[in-house]
C-alpha cells in the first residue's frame, strides 16, 4: 500500500512539473516570440526526465520494500522453527510409543485369534 501512495505521490509531483513546464513554454513563447518548438523540446525533456527520476524512486522504494519483507519473513520463520524445534522430538517419541504399543497389541491378538 505504501509503494501505491509514494508511485501515486511521484506521478502527482511529475504531472506538477509537467504542468509548470507547460507554463514556462508558454511564458518563453510569448517572450521569445518565435523558438517555440525548442521550448516545447525542453519542456517535454524535463517531463520526461521528471518521470524517469519518479520511476526509478518507486522502483527502489519497491526493492526496499521486498528486501524488508523478505528478512522479515526469514526472522518469522527461524523464530517459528526456534519454537518448535525443542517440541519436535518428544512429539515423535510419543508418536513411536504409541505405535509400537499399538502394533504389539495387535501381534498379541493376532496371536491369540491363531491360538
Amino acid at each position: 500500500m505504501e509503494l501505491i501512495k509514494k508511485i501515486k505521490q511521484a506521478e502527482t509531483q511529475a504531472q506538477e512539473i509537467i504542468e509548470q513546464a507547460k507554463v514556462e513554454a508558454a511564458e518563453q513563447a510569448e517572450k521569445g516570440g518565435g523558438n517555440r518548438r525548442q521550448v516545447l523540446a525542453e519542456a517535454k525533456q524535463q517531463r520526461n526526465k521528471a518521470t524517469e527520476a519518479a520511476v526509478a524512486a518507486a522502483r527502489k522504494q519497491g526493492r526496499a520494500e521486498v528486501e524488508k519483507l523478505k528478512e522479515q519473513g526469514e526472522s518469522r520463520r527461524r523464530q517459528l522453527r526456534d519454537e518448535t524445534g525443542g517440541k519436535t522430538a518428544p512429539a515423535a517419541t510419543k508418536v513411536m510409543d504409541y505405535l509400537g504399543s499399538h502394533f504389539v497389541e495387535e501381534l498379541q491378538n493376532e496371536g491369540s485369534l491363531r491360538g
